[in-house]
């Protein structure tokens, strides 16, 4: 009988129970405080399908606060019950859940306005002061908007709906942030004069991921891999994100942004800064915010030759003469101490011609020396390399961590070595526990005030500085676009390059071609 342990629900029920006695512990100073959301862009694609479900989730599970509303803020005319109808589908509302649901909507209201007229800025102000009774209310804005009405609603929102004291305000800003450095910098700019960076919360969704957030234990926790990272251990590092969904049917927006900016600057870059950072001193926002910022300022600058891009050309919603990548592979190095000539290579795609869908990163380590087993891994006259060890985190789907490792065959007489995995996969080890997602997470951080999981102002503009050459160069046309077929399990070009920098693909990893 096996002596594993299994988390069940039954046995641990406390991920949300935690998070309820963080939000009363925050507002326990003032019992009577109000708050009051604004989903601002109420009547779009992301309010709809992500930000009103997830308000719901977290009201159902009684996370949020007491004394709360919520207020839907977009140019269309609509009411509130036709912003429900169409979140509904993605509510999964079950059953014996119908009667919070309807407390749930009680708390809603909607206003349209423009994004540009003072006026209806002064209009949503006062329609809070109604609706929370409190002129000091705490008020978190989301920005569900397209990039272009940033400034305008930003400055409005700072100029008539601040509370008054003590009240705080807080503003979350969904990516892109920026098209490219100066642009970005631009905005920043912008909001410096308006806010403290202490009101201002860039999302980036990968940052709440499960996986994502268990990186820092998983380095800085355990003895085991402390020791080894590091260039002396370390061979090379893969982070890969493929979607296998094309491009949600938003061809002509993916067009402008391309995967490089959709995804290798903020969600990729972002992995590897809390990779490849040095121990913070704590684990509050700013130490860990620091370190991340350190090491993308230790990035050398990107080699044309270490940049693959490519395009999948069957997509009808872009146009015939487009020459946005939908692949794209970037190797790049860390000029310090701890990471000097590893390469990290960042592969992104996004694509309903991809033959499967993850996001995961590969730490693969170097091989062991000595040559010992050369004997026991010829076979047929052939000769094989001992596989190297991989630490593999997956992100989605089915979270998980695995360690590559070499074994004995089992049985064998002699020392007949084979790959297997020591296997930690979350559906199989923790069956039955819900863990919030990526949305749930980081509004709960924003009502908490965290601001480990967001992006600071610096950390945007290193990252740009990373990719902002390579972009211009694709613009230049100096970089040949791979065209790619269905069902492509990626871009052979991109595999050689890692190869030439030093990654081993072994066993079912080699490239095999069609």
């Amino acid at each position: 009988m096996s002596t594993t342990k299994k988390f069940t629900v039954e046995k641990i029920d406390y991920i949300y129970e935690r998070l309820r006695t963080q939000i009363t512990s925050n507002e326990s100073s003032i019992t009577s405080q109000s708050y009051v959301f604004f989903i601002i862009g109420a009547s779009g694609d992301l309010a709809k399908r992500k930000i009103y479900p997830t308000l719901w989730w977290l009201y159902r599970d009684g996370v949020l606060p007491k004394n709360i509303s919520f207020i839907g803020y977009s140019r269309s005319q609509l009411t509130i019950e036709q912003i429900f109808e169409n979140s509904h589908k993605y509510m999964k509302i079950q059953e014996d859940e119908h009667d919070i649901y309807e407390k749930f909507l009680k708390l809603n209201s909607y206003i349209s306005g423009s994004y540009d007229k003072s006026e209806d800025f002064e209009n949503l102000n006062s329609k809070a002061n109604k609706i929370s009774h409190q002129v000091n209310a705490h008020r978190l804005f989301y920005l569900a908007l397209p990039p272009n009405v940033y400034e305008s609603v930003s400055e409005l929102i700072s100029k008539h709906c601040r509370p008054a004291s003590p009240g705080w305000l807080r503003l979350i800003i969904e990516k892109p942030f920026g098209k490219d450095l100066e642009s970005s910098n631009k905005f920043s700019q912008h909001l410096n004069k308006l806010y403290t960076e202490e009101e201002i919360y860039r999302i980036d969704h990968y940052l709440g991921k499960e996986m994502v957030q268990n990186i820092l234990v998983l380095r800085f926790s355990n003895r085991i891999f402390s020791r080894v990272w590091n260039r002396d251990s370390i061979a090379g590092v893969q982070i890969i994100f493929k979607e296998k969904i094309g491009t949600h049917g938003h061809g002509s927006y993916f067009d402008e942004v391309g995967i490089i900016r959709d995804v290798i600057q903020n969600h990729l870059m972002q992995i590897l800064s809390i990779l490849a950072m040095e121990k913070p001193r704590s684990t509050t926002g700013e130490d860990i915010r620091d370190e991340k910022v350190k090491v993308l300022r230790c990035i050398a600058p990107i080699k044309l030759e270490n940049v693959i891009v490519g395009q999948y050309i069957d997509d009808k919603n872009v146009p015939k003469d487009s020459t946005t990548p939908t692949y794209a592979q970037i190797i790049l190095f860390i000029k310090n101490e701890r990471w000097d000539g590893v390469p990290f290579i960042l592969r992104a795609v996004r694509s309903k011609a991809l033959n499967e869908r993850k996001a995961e990163i590969r730490i693969q380590f170097r091989d062991v020396p000595g040559r010992m087993f050369d004997e026991e891994l010829s076979e047929n006259n052939v000769e094989r390399t001992l596989a190297r060890d991989e630490l593999v985190i997956r992100i989605q789907p089915d979270e998980a961590i695995y360690l590559k490792i070499n074994t004995k065959r089992p049985g064998e007489m002699n020392f007949s070595i084979e790959e297997t995995e020591l296997d930690l996969t979350y559906n199989e080890r923790y069956q039955g526990v819900k863990l919030p997602n990526a949305y749930e997470r980081l509004i709960l951080d924003v009502f908490m005030g965290s601001k480990i999981n967001f992006v600071r102002s610096d950390e945007l503009q290193e990252a740009w500085r990373i990719i902002d050459p390579i972009l211009a160069e694709i613009e230049k046309k100096k970089l040949q676009i791979i065209p790619y077929k269905f069902g492509a399990i990626g871009i052979r070009e991109a595999f050689d390059a890692a190869v030439k920098q030093g990654f081993i693909y072994t066993r079912t990893y080699v490239w095999e071609d069609d």
